[in-house]
C-alpha cells in the first residue's frame, strides 16, 4: 500500500546537514512526500569531520531505505564564498551566505533529479534562525521551477525530538555546527 501511495506523492529533495538533524524532519515529511536525502555541506571542516557526517547520513539513509545524493565536497569554493566574513558572529552574513550556497546547489540538484520540492533540515537547530533559512530558500528557488518548502522544524520541541531519535539510533553527535568558524566559537565558549 505504501509503495502505491508513494507513486502519487510529490518528490522532495531534503538537504541534510547531518544525521542528527534529519530524523525528526524526515518523520514529519515522509507521509506526504517521496523524499530523497541530499548531503551537500562544503562548509564542514576539517574534511575528516565531513567524512564522518557523510558516513552517518549514508548509514541512516540505508536504514530508512531512503535514497541519498551526496554532493561534492568543495571546501575551497565555500571558503571563497564567505571570504571577508570570518569575524561575523554566528547567524549573521557569513551564515546567510553559507545557507544560500548550500540551498542553491540543492535546488539545482532537485531540478536535475526532477523533484517537485526542496527543503532543508537546517531549521531544526536552535542555533539557526528559521526565518533567515527560509528567506534564503525562497530566494534561490527563483532559479528554477522547483518549489521551496519553508519550515521551522525546531517548533513543537523538534530539536529535542530529533536528538532523542538520534540517541535511539546511536548516531555520531558532533559538538559544533560544522564550519571552521563554529569550531572557533565552540572553543571560545568553553
Amino acid at each position: 500500500m505504501r509503495d502505491e501511495k508513494l507513486a502519487f506523492m510529490p518528490k522532495m529533495l531534503l538537504h541534510v546537514c547531518c544525521a542528527n538533524c534529519l530524523l525528526y524532519p524526515y518523520d514529519l515529511l515522509k507521509n506526504d512526500y517521496r523524499i530523497t536525502f541530499y548531503f551537500y555541506n562544503p562548509n564542514i571542516y576539517p574534511e575528516g569531520e565531513y567524512k564522518k557526517r557523510l558516513a552517518e547520513v549514508t548509514r541512516i539513509s540505508k536504514k530508512l531505505k531512503v535514497a541519498l545524493i551526496a554532493g561534492q565536497y568543495d571546501f575551497r569554493r565555500w571558503e571563497k564564498a564567505v571570504e571577508g566574513f570570518a569575524d561575523e558572529p554566528e547567524g549573521q552574513k557569513r551564515c546567510i551566505i553559507c545557507f544560500k550556497v548550500r540551498l542553491k546547489r540543492t535546488t539545482l540538484a532537485a531540478e536535475n533529479n526532477k523533484h517537485d520540492f526542496f527543503a532543508t533540515t537546517l531549521s531544526v537547530s536552535p542555533h539557526k534562525n528559521a526565518e533567515i533559512i527560509n528567506a534564503a530558500g525562497a530566494e534561490v528557488s527563483n532559479l528554477n521551477k522547483v518549489k521551496y518548502f519553508p519550515a521551522n522544524f525546531k517548533k513543537n520541541d523538534g530539536f529535542k525530538k530529533t536528538i532523542q531519535m538520534a540517541k535511539e539510533c546511536n548516531i555520531y553527535r558532533q559538538d559544533y555546527c560544522g564550519c571552521k568558524y563554529s569550531i572557533r566559537d565552540a572553543i571560545n565558549n568553553l
